[in-house]
């Protein structure tokens, strides 16, 4: 749960600074701060060490071994033993924190000049950590052969708060951190680059990488598959394996071995054509399983596995000839308003990677927690979003409710990989051209649809008449973004199959016709379509079409800014209900009056280049809001321990929230 309240001081910041989590100061927002920021919250959250037992700019003051003079070293944080005063004697962490320009080998920035020679000057702290926000490396400090000197070895990790390295190598170990800010996006994008830098396998570093991603999801989702007593890791790194050739076989044995599983698994089947082989070196392979080791996927958010999905495929999969990323945001606020339940057919007939698909998934879930534990809200209530109870409904209803069409097969691919991070929603995803339903030229694919919604009826006792089990006239709600523009064309014969082709044969106007025909009477839409289908005087007929259709539920104008820095265009979120016959009928005979919700998003948190613009006052400085953060952290021994952060925090300048929160209003009777 996090509130925000606005903090009334003399705190004032410029476009160029930021507020530090730990201490509270005012911190010019370079680099290197930026990534300690991460680091500080990392440690806070996943690793589970106090804001109360960290300090940051901390001075290290030893005797040099060589010449005697006292010397000193200035880290950017230290941990200390929990509760005990803030001295040298009692760190446990030592981290050094430097921008992403420092490279790991640097004279005098570098891991072995920087923190190995602030271990070694610290008698009591065994682990650091080196990081650049782009490569970090975890170090343990040992006595050597002789006793005379420390040694330091690579780890893959160190361990948390009241852990040991054996409790990260414990086999049976069931769970893994839960990744906070922006973690998990730095490990995809750290994995990635990897691959693609150090494995000669530019092309294909993509697919590479989710091969591992699926196998680290498929040994997590095997903990519901097996007994707590019976359970035990696959996809791990032991805390020094990767530091042997020996110990990189064994990573790579035991990861190709569930990735060969996984393939023959009724859940991951459907996502692999068969043909799929993980090809990384050794090497490769226990660099990348060290890296999402640390993470439990089945427990992070779908807004932090989302973002860091869309991060690699977005860089993969280019925007190409009308493609686009859909924002998160404008996502969030079209799913909120439609409010899709369990009882909801849902479709996206031009799905991408899943976006949309992923956020009813997420949306339905937290109802089928909150209906299943009612006693339970916040963090407490977080925790059980992947419980097995909540798992098993949200599978069910994934499998029967959830559909998504795209012509592009590499985004079914992607879409599917993406549902079943969410939560094995990726069986109803098909590569077809939704204008062209249901004459396509892959007839296998459209009989496996009319297979899925045919089980969708039974499962879900929805008798319907009107086209068997054709896929039009069966959906209750549409979520979608078209293709739009002058790059995209749509054949002449299947354009001839729309009445709208009369007077436009540009693919959002037909996808307006093609929702309509997937839509249930009585089914609703929530569409994006660029302006000049709404003002433009050409297409008053497409609009008088609209209105003869459909009731119009809202219309929320957003600014330029919407989907750049990707494409500018200036578009709406149009919601739509598909009028029954008696409706029509209804409506011809008589002027129809009805209130209609409109809304403008003035500012959608972010500036014409994509980045974050936050709210400030009215001499334009970034305003500062106490933030209360509850998180759980997962104590040895399986116990969870809720905390609460406190800190001033910027809040993104995005209309959305409030437009949602409006319209919900508006839908109740303003109140």
């Amino acid at each position: 749960m996090i509130t925000d309240e606005l903090v009334e001081d003399d705190i004032v910041l410029e476009d160029n600074q930021l507020v530090c989590i730990l201490t509270g100061e005012v911190k010019k927002a370079k680099p290197q701060e930026g990534n300690l920021q991460s680091v500080i919250l990392m440690l806070n959250e996943e690793y589970g060490f106090d804001l109360a037992d960290m300090e940051r700019d901390f001075t290290i003051q030893y005797t040099d071994a060589d010449t005697g003079k006292s010397k000193k070293q200035k880290v950017e944080l230290v941990v200390f033993e929990k509760g005990k005063p803030h001295g040298k004697d009692f760190i446990i962490r030592i981290c050094v924190v430097q921008d992403d320009k420092v490279k790991d080998t640097d004279k005098k920035k570098g891991v072995k000049p920087t923190l190995e020679n602030a271990m070694g000057a610290v008698v009591s702290c065994e682990f650091g950590l080196w990081a650049n926000g782009s490569s970090y490396h975890y170090l343990q400090k040992e006595d050597d052969a002789m006793g005379f000197d420390y040694e330091f070895v690579d780890l893959s990790d160190f361990p948390g708060e009241g852990e040991t390295l054996d409790d990260l190598d414990r086999a049976d170990r069931s769970s893994s951190k839960k990744p906070a800010n922006d973690s998990l996006i730095k490990v995809f994008k750290r994995s990635h680059d990897y691959i693609y830098g150090n494995e000669g396998r530019k092309k294909d570093a993509f697919w590479q990488l989710l091969n591992l991603i699926f196998c680290k999801l498929y040994d997590e989702k095997r903990r519901f598959m097996l007994s707590e007593d019976s359970y035990r890791r696959k996809f791990w790194v032991g805390v020094k394996e990767q530091n042997t050739e020996e110990g990189r076989k064994a990573v790579a044995k035991r990861i190709k071995g569930l990735f060969k599983e996984l393939k023959g698994d009724g859940i991951f089947s459907e996502v692999f054509d068969g043909n799929e082989a993980i090809g990384l070196t050794d090497k490769g392979i226990a660099f990348i399983a060290g890296e999402l080791s640390k993470y439990s996927f089945l427990d992070a958010s779908v807004d932090v596995k989302g973002m860091a999905y869309e991060t690699i495929v977005s860089n993969t999969l280019k925007q190409a000839a009308g493609q686009f990323f859909t924002p998160r945001n404008i996502i969030k606020a079209m799913v909120e308003m439609m409010n899709p339940t369990e009882n909801d057919r849902v479709l996206d007939p031009a799905c991408g990677s899943g976006g949309f698909l992923v956020m009813v998934l997420d949306h339905v879930r937290k109802q089928i927690a909150a209906e299943l534990y009612p006693d339970l809200d916040g963090p407490l209530l977080a925790e059980k979003f992947n419980s097995v109870e909540v798992s098993q409904r949200v599978k069910l209803y994934a499998e029967r409710s959830i559909f998504g069409f795209d012509f592009d097969p590499d985004l079914k691919k992607a879409a599917r990989m993406n549902m079943v991070m969410a939560g094995d929603g990726h069986a109803n995803i098909f590569h077809v051209n939704s204008l062209a339903y249901p004459n396509w030229e892959h007839p296998t694919e459209i009989e496996k649809i009319q297979a899925a919604i045919g089980n969708s009826l039974l499962e879900m006792k929805d008798i319907e008449s009107s086209f068997g089990n054709d896929a039009r006239e069966k959906f209750d709600i549409i979520f979608t973004n078209p293709p739009f523009g002058a790059k995209v064309k749509v054949e002449p014969e299947i354009a001839s199959g729309y009445y709208l082709s009369k007077y436009s044969d540009a693919p959002e106007v037909l996808f307006i016709e093609t929702c309509y025909n997937f839509l249930k009477p009585g089914g609703k839409v929530a569409i994006v379509l660029p302006d000049g289908i709404l003002g433009n005087p050409n297409t008053l007929p497409v609009r008088e079409w609209i209105l003869d259709k459909f009731k119009i539920l809202a219309s929320v104008d957003l600014a330029v800014e919407a989907f750049l820095p990707q494409v500018g265009v200036q578009a709406s979120l149009l919601f739509l209900q598909r009028k029954t016959e008696l409706e029509r009928q209804l409506a011809q005979n008589s002027a129809e009056d009805y209130e209609v919700f409109m809304a403008i998003a003035e500012r959608l948190g972010k500036d014409r280049r994509g980045n974050p613009i936050y709210v400030r006052d009215q001499d334009g400085a970034e305003i500062l809001f106490d933030t209360e953060t509850q998180y759980v952290v997962h104590k040895k021994g399986g116990s969870i321990d809720v905390r609460i952060r406190r800190e001033k925090s910027k809040q993104l300048d995005d209309d959305l929230p409030k437009v949602t929160k409006e319209y919900l209003k508006f839908l109740n009777g303003g109140l």
